[in-house]
């Protein structure tokens, strides 16, 4: 068995949980690679010490069987764009504050010599595909695990927003911005900003609009087989930004339109510890 590590070096200091996960992966008899998900300023490669040799993830990622990555949600979601074009499944150790996409915490690494024997399931996780078109044309596509936010920008000011679904018109309104999200995304800004929340494995779609100025402007869940479009009108003075999974923001004008539909491709996730969605959404909110 090939496992990958991939440490967030700014929240796994010094690599301790990545080393100590290979450690026990040694142990087992698995063959393990350590992969740094980014290039990290000069400043910090001190702090990584000579202790394991790094490698590059695209090439170690052709023949692995798991991915292991070491981070917060925003790392699993960045590993997830390496993994899943090979069909690597991504197992997540939270070292963030939150982590609901984790599997592991760090106090949890022993749990990683299940792996060799096969004592894991895999869950397969919807993912979005993210258009942008002006005036017929694509300017702009990524796929997303968690979700497209179209908002404002810093400026203070509203804008005016046209949701639809399959071209027909669900909600117009004036706010700060409207979220497209996935069942996995559910839990992240579609949450704080008021949207239900959807059990990961499911196929849907989930419209949540962001201070919106209208006591008509409710989140929607849609079917998975929907393509959800959001445009600011044509002639509006008013420009808006893309994120896609809290990647960089991307500028759309009036008249684009960003199309939502769902992804041929899914992003796989290991489950070593058999805790229920419920267990864990408890545990993350505080509940238990």
């Amino acid at each position: 068995m090939k496992v990958v590590l991939s440490p967030n070096p700014y929240r796994d200091r010094g690599l301790k949980a990545a080393r100590s996960a290979k450690k026990i992966l040694d142990e087992c008899g698995v063959d393990t690679a350590v992969c740094l998900p980014f290039d990290v300023d000069e400043s910090l490669r001190g702090d990584l010490g000579s202790h394991v040799p790094l490698k590059k993830l695209h090439r170690e990622l052709e023949r692995a069987d798991v991915l292991v990555c070491f981070g917060g949600d925003g790392t699993i979601l960045h590993a997830a764009r390496d993994a899943n074009p090979k069909g690597v499944p991504v197992l997540g150790v939270n070292l963030g504050s939150v982590g609901f996409m984790a599997e592991l915490e760090s106090s949890e690494l022993s749990l990683l010599a299940r792996l060799p024997s096969g004592k894991f399931d895999v869950e397969r996780r919807m993912m979005l595909d993210i258009t942008v078109r002006r005036e017929g044309r694509r300017v702009f596509t990524e796929s997303a695990l968690n979700d497209a936010v179209i908002t404002k920008g810093a400026v203070a000011r509203v804008l005016d927003l046209e949701v639809t679904g399959d071209r027909v018109t669900i909600s117009s309104f004036s706010g700060d911005g409207v979220i497209v999200a996935t069942p996995t995304g559910s839990t992240a800004y579609s949450l704080a900003a008021g949207g239900p929340i959807v059990e990961p494995t499911a196929a849907n779609m989930i419209i949540t609009p962001i201070c919106a100025h209208s006591i008509h402007a409710k989140p929607f869940v849609l079917d998975s087989g929907r393509v959800v479009g959001v445009r600011v009108p044509p002639g509006s003075r008013k420009s808006a930004y893309l994120s896609v999974d809290g990647g960089r923001a991307f500028k759309i004008q009036p008249g684009d339109w960003v199309e939502c539909r769902r992804s041929e491709q899914v992003t796989k996730l290991v489950k070593l510890t058999g805790r229920s969605f419920y267990e864990r959404i408890n545990q993350k909110l505080g509940r238990a």
